[in-house]
């Protein structure tokens, strides 16, 4: 395993790591959780992803009785939380989702329990608030890290102004910025990393924990011919989600994608992934699996970077057609 520090903090992540997103509670039980976070655990994973809302904290509780059971050194692995959407669905009340002291705090304290740990590693604020003010949101945070709650925080689908707005904020009242956002970033979505972060990357520092580094599936190929029962784009209530990525011109590529994997010698799923953690600014690409084989494979795509050479990265390219064009200075 491969790790690197989080932007300018000392904290190093594992370039590949475990997040719970849909799987944990809707696709997999205890047992499977068990297994594939033994998995990732023993191939150098050290840092695993969750939030509040995923499975309105069921998710949380989920990894929680895992990492009971397994009972590793808790120095030795990072566990962040999420906070914004809540963890009560539709019967959320005002003050039980957003950014608010309130929420922020009331949602970290739940996490804790849920999980049975003392403290976060990183906890991150899972969307902008455009109703709080980001002095309330940046003073909570520096709180919450001088009880000892939270190690680190971070944004996850900010913009580039908005994160440079707290560091703003930040600096004015001498407390400390976020260290870290979390975006999406792959083959098909690559403006923030590749466009919007750049300036950010060079002065203040970020790291990155990229969240669905294979479209939701989309770019493993499995979704070439259809929609397969029990996969994510089957399941109830995730219908925006295959809205989102299932359209002619992108299966294209994806199809074309996996013929090129296929001369390379590896699964298309492999290759996605390993190009994504090529870029030396993803910090980590946090993989999903239901299966363990399908774990074993992403697992693989460290030991595949050295065939993504420029002509390959330039192969690549010229089959996706998503580089983002630059401004000319």
């Amino acid at each position: 395993m491969e790790y690197r520090r989080m932007g300018k903090t000392g904290l190093q992540l594992s370039v590949l790591s475990f997040g719970s997103w849909v799987t944990f509670h809707k696709q997999i039980d205890d047992g499977i959780a068990d297994e594939l976070m033994g998995l990732a655990y023993d191939n150098g994973v050290n840092f695993f992803d969750n939030a509040e809302v995923y499975a309105r904290g069921e998710s949380e509780k989920q990894m929680g009785r895992v990492l009971k059971k397994k009972g590793w050194d808790r120095t030795s692995y990072t566990i962040s939380s999420k906070a914004f959407f809540g963890s009560r669905g539709p019967e959320n009340k005002p003050n039980q989702t957003g950014l608010s002291r309130k929420h922020l705090v009331e949602a970290c304290h739940e996490a804790l329990k849920r999980f049975q740990t003392d403290y976060l590693d990183i906890y991150f604020c899972h969307r902008p608030d455009k109703n709080v003010t980001i002095e309330e949101v940046v003073w909570t945070m520096n709180i919450l890290m001088q009880q000892g709650k939270i190690l680190y925080w971070g944004t996850s689908e900010w913009s580039g102004v908005e994160i440079m707005e707290a560091h703003r904020v930040a600096q004015e009242y001498k407390l400390i910025g976020p260290a870290v956002e979390q975006p999406q970033y792959n083959l098909l979505e690559r403006n923030k990393m590749e466009k919007d972060f750049l300036m950010i990357f060079k002065t203040v520092g970020l790291g990155t924990t990229i969240w669905s580094p294979l479209a939701s599936g989309l770019l493993t190929g499995k979704y070439n011919k259809g929609i397969p029962e029990n996969s994510r784009f089957a399941l109830e209530g995730f219908d925006w989600l295959r809205d989102q990525w299932m359209m002619e011109d992108k299966l294209m590529k994806v199809r074309k994608l996996t013929d090129f994997a296929g001369e390379l010698g590896i699964p298309v799923a492999t290759l996605a992934i390993a190009w994504t953690i090529k870029n030396p600014k993803v910090t980590t690409a946090i993989l999903g699996a239901t299966k363990r084989e399908q774990l074993t494979e992403n697992l693989k795509a460290l030991g595949e970077m050295n065939k993504l050479t420029p002509e390959v990265m330039q192969q690549i390219e010229d089959i996706m057609h998503t580089k983002p064009k630059l401004p000319d200075f």
